[in-house]
């Protein structure tokens, strides 16, 4: 009987070693998901932001009247470009909003130019570039679905013992900032 009473607590302690272990190491695979998930937004980001300069360069021989819807293109790219190496999650979110509203800028006085508009090489960048934007949507849903499981994971009793012990913290969800993004699109024929 006497041997009984060392074991309960030896299996007690080991069941809980082991139950801690377990929740460490699911949050550390929820955080290196998320930092996946935002790897992918980056990739496609990246792909985003090498096509632009290809399309202004297209678009500058034919609007050379619309040197200031050019140049806001490339302003709004070089902002995503700095945020993304130094900003946060709602600042980049922001800059990217800003660049989606001057493509579509660039794309709707591109409308006026029938020789632009039936250009090849303009179709094929903007067909890419439209390919890219989906991409880049389903991206930030990924990402924002592992935002929301480690955020879970955190927070939830008992893993935000383990969280709080472990240095684990909230990741930011990727929002829109605009309100004109939010808007629904009009399409007309």
């Amino acid at each position: 009987m006497d041997n009984l009473g060392w074991i309960i607590p030896l299996v007690v302690l080991a069941i809980l070693t082991i139950w801690i272990i377990g929740a460490f190491n699911g949050l550390v695979a929820r955080r290196n998901e998320t930092k996946n998930s935002w790897s992918q937004i980056d990739v496609q980001l990246k792909r985003r932001y090498d096509l632009i300069p290809n399309l202004i360069e297209t678009a500058k021989g034919y609007m050379k009247h619309e040197r200031e819807t050019l140049e806001s293109v490339v302003r709004a790219r070089q902002t995503c470009v700095d945020f993304k190496n130094a900003g946060s999650v709602g600042d980049l979110a922001k800059a990217e909003g800003a660049l989606s509203q001057s493509l579509r800028s660039l794309f709707a006085v591109a409308e006026s130019y029938p020789d632009l508009k039936a250009n090849q090489n303009m179709m094929s960048l903007q067909e890419e570039l439209a390919s890219t934007e989906n991409r880049i949507g389903f991206a930030r849903q990924a990402y924002n679905d592992s935002v929301m499981r480690l955020n879970n994971s955190v927070e939830q009793f008992p893993g935000s013992v383990i969280a709080g012990f472990g240095g684990f913290k909230q990741a930011e969800y990727w929002e829109v900032e605009s309100a004109e993004e939010r808007k629904v699109v009009k399409v007309q024929f």
